[in-house]
């Protein structure tokens, strides 16, 4: 880079200077000739890959060498540290051993991992059933006597609509606060083991929603990406949460987002409420679940491009640039099938490299989404085993 031909990416930094009040820093060129401000979103060390966002909202990804020297310097000592993960992340096992019925080391920040989508997100696994194969298929559910087992370091709490339903130590028994259980009991079991530090499993959803309408995501506003567009102005009825939405009178594009967003992030302004003791947090990844109501709606060849808002909305309303993102398809698709197809262009694009990951859940499922698997523990158990697993080697690179 010269003085009198600047990069590009530059060039368009430049044109698009954040607006005061927004947090940011200022960035210069590596030749010292041109300046922007922006907010950093991800720093990759070992490629030198530096993602930023202006205060469009459009995201840059670029090279570390673009830089200053003094940016790149401050990039090695705080990037590591810009909304991801910092606890240490142990090796998966083979077979996950019993939990050892101890708390987690509460001097680390808990380590919140999101949960969304619909019904089968919610849960609807045979609990009863599940403890009829526990001893022989799922060991570390339950102890020599039969009982079942809790696990003192990972929290499980389930918003729906807005409200409480759950908040208790993870047991297989109870998942989602109804007698029966979603993917949080296979999840939940393998990040408490390979964490240190503690764990909450937070779940916000309810059924029948779709994502290319009723989980709109923010930036989806006004692009056509999906089957119907947001109503009204974007700022007004898209961003307020809490009570304003639950008194809406009308639906509109979003509002399950918002909604269950919303129930997420109150939780996190109430953190010792849900995890007793915790003083501080990060959200570390997200887990989403979901599709069957995008059927019939014209949303499946938009997927993808609706999945890549969503993962990039969450991770700016949590403050989480480097959180991860697990999905899973539907039990009844094959790979080939568009929905599922969707999922995997999206966690294929070069942006989401070591971010996102699916999660081919026709192998293990019986029966189909649209019926809640007849309710089969087994289903239920291995694809939350399956999205884990996924989630520890994101959360490991």
């Amino acid at each position: 880079m010269t003085p009198n031909r600047i990069h590009p990416i530059l060039q368009l930094a430049a044109a698009l200077l954040l607006v005061a009040g927004v947090e940011g820093r200022t960035w210069t060129s590596a030749d010292g000739g041109k300046t922007f401000e922006g907010e950093l979103q991800a720093y990759d060390a070992a490629s030198g890959k530096v993602t930023v966002t202006l205060s469009s909202g459009k995201r840059m990804n670029f090279s570390q060498d673009k830089l200053s020297a003094e940016d790149i310097a401050w990039l090695e000592k705080n990037g590591g540290r810009s909304g991801g993960s910092t606890t240490e992340v142990g090796e998966l096992p083979d077979e996950l051993p019993d939990p050892d019925g101890e708390e987690a080391d509460m001097s680390q920040p808990v380590q919140v991992f999101i949960l969304m989508g619909q019904s089968n997100m919610l849960g609807f696994g045979n609990a009863g059933a599940l403890k009829g194969i526990a001893a022989d298929q799922y060991p570390y559910l339950v102890d020599d006597g039969g009982n079942w087992n809790v696990r003192k370091d990972v929290r499980n709490v389930f918003f729906c609509m807005a409200k409480l339903r759950h908040n208790d130590w993870l047991t297989a028994e109870n998942g989602n606060g109804g007698g029966k259980f979603g993917p949080e009991i296979g999840i939940g079991n393998y990040l408490g083991h390979v964490l240190d530090a503690p764990v909450l499993i937070l779940k916000s959803c309810v059924g029948n929603r779709a994502l290319g309408w009723d989980l709109l995501p923010p930036s989806a506003v006004g692009t056509g990406s999906g089957g119907k567009s947001y109503q009204g102005d974007s700022e007004s009825s898209n961003r307020k949460v809490n009570e304003e939405v639950k008194k809406a009178s009308g639906w509109y594009a979003g509002l399950q987002y918002d909604q269950d967003v919303g129930a997420a992030q109150n939780a996190l302004k109430n953190l010792d409420t849900y995890y007793p003791g915790a003083k501080e947090y990060e959200v570390a990844g997200f887990f989403w679940w979901q599709g069957n109501a995008e059927k019939g709606k014209g949303n499946v060849e938009t997927y993808d491009k609706n999945l890549a808002f969503l993962f990039n909305d969450l991770r700016k309303d949590f403050n989480a640039p480097n959180a991860k993102f697990v999905c899973a398809t539907l039990g009844e698709h094959d790979k080939s099938a568009t929905l599922s197809q969707k999922m995997f262009d999206f966690a294929e694009l070069p942006e989401f490299k070591d971010q996102a990951a699916v999660f081919y859940s026709k192998p293990v499922a019986k029966g189909g989404s649209g019926g809640h698997y007849g309710g089969d523990p087994d289903t239920y158990m291995k694809v939350g085993e399956g999205m884990g697993k996924l989630m520890v080697e994101l959360l490991s690179k």
